[in-house]
C-alpha cells in the first residue's frame, strides 16, 4: 500500500504543480500537496473510501433478540419449601419476554407468578417422566412482552408436596416479541439425544432444555450446533433432585435449527427449544 502512496503522491504534485515555479517555490508546493493528500486517508488507499459503520461485518441488527437476565433454582428432595421462589434477577422495564419450566412433582404443577404482575401462558403439552409411575412432569410457560425491573422473581406454590424436589429454570430474552417456534420431544435413552427442529424467518434468540430421567447422581451433558450452557443442575445430592440444563444460541438469518445433546451415564430426557424473534 505504502509505495503505490507514495507513487500516487508524486505523480499527483509533479502533474498539479503549475509551470514556471521557480525551484524554492516548487519543493513548497510539492510540501503543501502532499500534506493535504496525506491529510485525506481515502486519496491515498486502493480503496479510495473509508469504511462506513454500516460496511462492517456481522455487526448485529438493531433491535434483534438477545439473551438477558437468568437463574435456576432446585431442591432437593425432602428438603424443599413452598412457595419455590427464584433468586431475584435484573430485567428489562419492558421489551422482553420471559420463559419458566416447572420440573418436579405433578401434584405440585402450578403455573409460576412473578411479582410483576406478568401473564403467563403455558407452551406444549405437560410431559410425564418415564419410569416414576407418573410422579414427576414437566410444563413450560411464557410470558410474551412482559414487564420486568429489579429484583425480578417466579414462585411456584407446591400445593401438593411442599418438602418435594423442583427445579425451575427462569430466563429473559430481550427484545423478543413472538415465540415464533417451539419443539418439545422426548428421546429414548442414549448419550446423543437431538431435540425437535425449529424454523426461523429472521435473526433469533434459540434457547435449549435438557431434563433427564436417570436415576442417577452424578451426570454431564453438552449442546453441540453453538449452542453454549448457561445453567445447570446435574451434581445432585444424596437425597436426590431433578437434573436439568440449560443453553442457548443467537442465530442472525432465518433458517432450521436443532441441538443435540452429548452426555453420560446413558438416559432419557425430555427435551425442549424455543426459537424468539423480534416480531
Amino acid at each position: 500500500m505504502m509505495p503505490f502512496a507514495i507513487s500516487a503522491i508524486r505523480t499527483m504534485t509533479d502533474y498539479a504543480m503549475p509551470h514556471g515555479l521557480r525551484r524554492g517555490c516548487a519543493r513548497r508546493w510539492h510540501a503543501t500537496v502532499v500534506a493535504l493528500l496525506l491529510a485525506c486517508p481515502a486519496l491515498t488507499t486502493a480503496q479510495g473510501a473509508a469504511p462506513r459503520a454500516t460496511d462492517v461485518p456481522n455487526a448485529p441488527p438493531q433491535n434483534a433478540p438477545l439473551l438477558g437476565a437468568h437463574t435456576l433454582l432446585s431442591h432437593s428432595e425432602g428438603e424443599g419449601v413452598s412457595p419455590a421462589v427464584t433468586a431475584p434477577i435484573e430485567t428489562q422495564p419492558a421489551g422482553s419476554t420471559f420463559i419458566v419450566l416447572n420440573g418436579g412433582y405433578a401434584k405440585n404443577g402450578n403455573g409460576p407468578v412473578d411479582n410483576y404482575a406478568n401473564r403467563w401462558k403455558r407452551v406444549g403439552s405437560r410431559v410425564v417422566f418415564n419410569g416414576y409411575g407418573g410422579a414427576f412432569d414437566v410444563t413450560a410457560y411464557v410470558a410474551v412482552a412482559g414487564k420486568g425491573g429489579s429484583g425480578h422473581s417466579v414462585r411456584i406454590d407446591k400445593s401438593g408436596y411442599p418438602e418435594g424436589e423442583i427445579t425451575v429454570p427462569f430466563i429473559e430474552v430481550r427484545n423478543a416479541g413472538v415465540l415464533k417456534d417451539m419443539a418439545q420431544n422426548y428421546p429414548a435413552p442414549a448419550l446423543v439425544m437431538t431435540s425437535g427442529e425449529v424454523t426461523t424467518t429472521g435473526p433469533a434468540t434459540l434457547v435449549a432444555v435438557w431434563w433427564g430421567d436417570g436415576g442417577v447422581k452424578t451426570m454431564t451433558t453438552r449442546p453441540d450446533s453453538g449452542f453454549q450452557m448457561i445453567d445447570s443442575y446435574l451434581l445432585l445430592p444424596d437425597n436426590s433432585g431433578v437434573q436439568c440444563a440449560v443453553a442457548y444460541r443467537q442465530v442472525a438469518s432465518a433458517g432450521t435449527y436443532h441441538v443435540s445433546w452429548v452426555g453420560s451415564p446413558m438416559q432419557g430426557a425430555i427435551l425442549w427449544l424455543f426459537a424468539f424473534q423480534a416480531e
